[in-house]
């Protein structure tokens, strides 16, 4: 109750502690602040978005398309790999890195499906609910929008690891059938950590296109916009990059310590791009002769044995900042994603 007022006399203000109290209390009990965790119907959410992305007609065409191709590179790898059964200790690992022509290699194949069958996750994954005006009936429901975006995401997420492990596993078993030789211990860890950097070079991309599906309310303005990052990355960043360092880095042609800078700052500004950054990863755990991404000076080849396989934590140590990279970059632009989808209007 309001206190009285009797002529010209206004009843005292309450404090400011009091005030911000009763604030808080009628934010909460009148106008629908949520209650209890904001993960409440996480599991609800996961569970409905992986069943959906398992059972729906294009995750199904994109699979039979991968393993079609995948099937293809490895077959093909596997008859230049038998020549070589017995000399090499890492022959098993050849079947995701040779390639005959007319065919790229698995790992080719991989660089360039990955980020189309993430895309094709994520891209209408916030906005085709706004568009089938559900996403306030959901919203309803005793689910938050960190629960929906976070579980939409974790359910992409799964259904990327769970085609590329079965990917993973139809490949060991295709070398083993046709080798005739079961894959040794370091080289099944090494195949292993290569898995791990897929599934995060596909998390990075469906993150981008979560994060597209928010700021376009289109799906095909959201699926395009994508699609032409990918592009960019994929085919035109080491011609943008090697512009881009002609300018940073000016080459002098009588002064070969301006060639060595201006290599360096082109790959570091490739190294911005997640292709880069998983093929880097890829061919350091794949093939354990790489040794260097970089220029290889006289020095470093004093006392190397030419040919001679880098141990796995050697492997791992070259590659850290990469993978780093590529995990810091999914929690970034998921971050990014999240933050946009909470100041976004939701009511229909």
């Amino acid at each position: 109750m309001q206190p009285e007022q009797k002529s010209g006399i206004t009843a005292p203000r309450k404090g400011w502690i009091q005030s911000v109290k009763d604030g808080f209390d009628g934010f909460s009990g009148r106008t629908g602040v949520r209650e209890g965790s904001p993960w409440t119907g996480l599991g609800a959410v996961v569970e409905r978005e992986f069943n959906d992305n398992l059972t729906s007609t294009r995750m199904r065409m994109l699979q039979a398309l991968v393993f079609v191709t995948g099937f293809a590179a490895a077959y093909s790898a596997i008859g230049q790999i038998k020549d070589v059964v017995g000399e090499d200790p890492f022959v098993f690992l050849k079947i995701f890195t040779v390639s005959k022509e007319p065919l790229p290699s698995f790992l080719a194949f991989l660089g360039f499906l990955i980020p189309i069958v993430a895309i094709t996750l994520g891209f209408d994954a916030v906005n085709g609910e706004f568009n089938r005006r559900t996403m306030s009936r959901i919203l309803a429901q005793p689910i938050y929008r960190d629960a929906l975006l976070v579980g939409k995401f974790l359910a992409g997420l799964a259904t990327l690891a769970v085609f590329l492990v079965a990917l993973w596993l139809f490949m060991m078993g295709l070398g083993i059938l046709l080798l005739g030789l079961a894959p040794a211990g370091e080289e099944i860890l090494r195949s292993v950590l290569f898995l791990i950097a897929a599934i995060a070079y596909g998390g990075v991309w469906l993150a981008i296109a979560i994060l597209f599906s928010i700021v376009f309310r289109s799906t095909a303005t959201s699926a395009l916009a994508s699609l032409s990052l990918w592009l960019l990355f994929a085919v035109f960043w080491p011609m943008i990059a090697s512009m881009i360092a002609g300018v940073i880095s000016p080459i002098d042609p009588f002064d070969p310590r301006t060639q060595i800078a201006a290599f360096d700052t082109q790959q570091s500004i490739e190294r911005l791009s997640p292709n880069t950054l998983f093929a880097e990863t890829a061919m350091a755990l794949l093939n354990p002769s790489t040794r260097t991404f970089g220029l290889v000076m006289m020095s470093q080849l004093q006392g190397m044995v030419r040919g001679a396989p880098l141990p796995l934590g050697q492997s791992l140590l070259l590659i850290w900042p990469q993978l780093a990279s590529l995990i810091a970059g999914l929690v970034l632009l998921f971050t990014l994603a999240y933050i946009a989808f909470q100041r976004q209007e939701v009511r229909a």
